[in-house]
């Protein structure tokens, strides 16, 4: 039987602001509830969520820990009532509501997947939270298909260099936007067939020119606000425009005409505030689909750097900064 402390190092957001007020803490280990697991934490992940939790822009659901860290990697720890086909000792990654920058965290058993053959701990948490954005986002409700053309924009963030390998490797032909020639020569060596640099190109002109016109059946787009007329102009006849950010605002116009007339389809979501029971059905689809790829090694995560668990605000510092290609990780030793 595996024991643990009573306590835990953790990172805590003392108050909404800057990378400066995440500050190291000791918390009480938590208990798992009816289905849920303890994992010893090995890594987390930085996501931009977090990022807008520390700012006060994305507080925790109900019952979730007021802690940071939406993925992490680790031995499992204890089993609350009810859980079966996990046991104590068995190596996970996680998607968890809140508590991944901790030594320990509680999360739901259904939400947790094996580790990817010949991965560490590091490189399996980089997985959960870009994996199921993902796979919930661009597949279940964008409905890409094999043959169809994703337009992803951050092509060279977490999320982008996951969607880009998974479409490709699903079959789909994918262009990418980014900020600079060497991000979308990232993308375009991920699989993409073009990298669009935004700063001084026009992804509308060169997606319609690239697709004779068709434009894309699905665009990914972290951006909203001024992106949303621009991201109609390109988008195909039955085209699925999925919102997953706000990086260029809540507000947008909608060219309604041009919706029905090409009977454009505009949805979005958010991952945090989905039931158990949600995150569930997703995991079920990355076991089934997704996980067989990173088995064959056809698709990996793409890790920009590794920090101790303590300098987390380093690492949301680095992320914040928008140099990086891929995802920056927590390390707990």
């Amino acid at each position: 039987m595996t024991t643990f402390p009573p306590t835990m190092n953790a990172i805590e957001i003392t108050t909404h602001g800057g990378p400066e007020v995440l500050k190291p803490v000791t918390r009480p280990v938590p208990k798992p509830k009816e289905g849920e697991i303890l994992v010893k934490v090995a890594a987390a992940g930085v996501n931009r969520p977090d990022l807008a939790q520390r700012a006060g822009a994305y507080p925790p659901p109900p019952g979730a820990s007021d802690l940071p860290g939406l993925e992490i990697a680790g031995e499992v720890a204890a089993l609350g009532a009810g859980v079966k086909d996990i046991s104590v000792g068995d190596a996970v990654c996680a998607l968890t509501p809140g508590g991944g920058y901790a030594e320990y965290c509680a999360t739901p058993a259904a939400h947790c997947l094996p580790l990817p053959k010949g991965y560490d701990m590091v490189r399996a948490a980089a997985l959960p939270e870009t994996y199921f954005t993902v796979w919930t986002n661009v597949f279940m409700r964008g409905s890409l298909l094999r043959g169809e053309t994703l337009l992803v924009h951050g092509g060279a963030s977490g999320i982008g260099t996951t969607a880009i390998q998974i479409a490709v490797a699903r079959g789909a032909k994918v262009i990418a936007t980014a900020g600079t020639t060497e991000k979308c020569r990232a993308c375009e060596d991920l699989g993409a067939l073009r990298g669009i640099n935004y700063r001084d190109e026009d992804f509308v002109d060169i997606v319609n020119e690239m697709t004779k016109g068709m434009g894309a059946d699905v665009i990914l787009d972290m951006v909203s606000g001024h992106y949303v007329p621009r991201n109609q102009r390109c988008l195909a006849v039955d085209g699925r425009m999925v919102v997953i950010a706000l990086l260029g605002g809540l507000n947008s116009e909608v060219n309604f005409g041009l919706l029905m007339m090409k009977r454009q389809t505009l949805t979005g979501s958010t991952l945090r505030p989905q039931s158990v029971e949600a995150k569930a059905q997703i995991a079920t689809g990355l076991r089934e689909e997704v996980w067989p790829l990173l088995d064959a090694g056809a698709i990996a995560p793409v890790i920009q750097n590794v920090f101790p668990l303590m300098e987390a605000a380093r690492a949301h510092a680095a992320l914040e900064a928008g140099d990086h290609i891929g995802k920056f990780m927590l390390r707990v030793d």
